[in-house]
């Protein structure tokens, strides 16, 4: 049956690539594994390359499988990591409050995601974490962080992997806006498919 205009059934099941990018060592694969598997990931072996779990949810009624991509942040695997950023929905920069470093190296995360994704897009999907709150020995301030992602206009959350602070909350509002993102692109496409051309409405003849 045809679809009467642009539109996307909402209860079909969506696709969506969300990856996880930042320096060694914040903490990318035990917020990852709190997320889906609702555990603290004690084991510190660095990730090489990538490595993938999925998450079943639903956004606006509307039912998602999120493919989680958790990358590793040494930076002589760099050039690897970026082959992954394709056919990416949504990007997850994370930092660790204790390590000034990392939250320095985010501007240098962020600009090679925007350079090698496709399409580029200054407004893609993207979320910020502060990991490791659950800790005293901090050094990035919550407002130097913010300051940061507002400039840049990204929703910024602080989190712990190791308490379950916030964690959901951040993956979620990274789901949304790639779902709408998402939708966008369809309805878009769809329109384009259809080549619809503008009505003019017949003007009034005085008598």
């Amino acid at each position: 049956m045809p679809r009467q205009g642009p539109s996307m059934d909402a209860s079909k099941k969506v696709d969506l690539k969300i990856i996880i990018i930042g320096a060694l060592g914040v903490g990318k694969t035990s917020l990852l594994h709190q997320y889906v598997h609702k555990t603290f990931y004690e084991d510190y072996r660095t990730t090489l390359g990538a490595s993938i779990l999925t998450k079943v949810l639903a956004v606006d009624n509307t039912p998602l499988k999120l493919q989680i991509w958790d990358t590793g942040g040494q930076e002589r695997f760099r050039s690897m990591v970026s082959t992954f950023y394709k056919g990416s929905d949504g990007c997850m920069l994370a930092f660790d409050v204790t390590d000034r470093e990392s939250f320095e190296a985010l501007d240098n995360w962020r600009d090679d995601f925007l350079e090698k994704v496709i399409p580029r897009e200054q407004d893609f999907p993207m979320v910020v974490l502060g990991n490791k709150i659950d800790l005293c020995d901090r050094q990035v301030p919550k407002e130097t962080a913010s300051a940061w992602c507002k400039e840049k206009d990204i929703p910024y959350f602080e989190v712990s992997a190791k308490n379950n602070i916030n964690v959901a909350e951040a993956f979620e509002t990274l789901a949304k806006q790639a779902l709408t993102t998402y939708k966008g692109i369809f309805e878009s496409y769809l329109t384009d498919s259809i080549k619809l051309t503008p009505y003019d409405k017949p003007k009034k003849s005085c008598c």
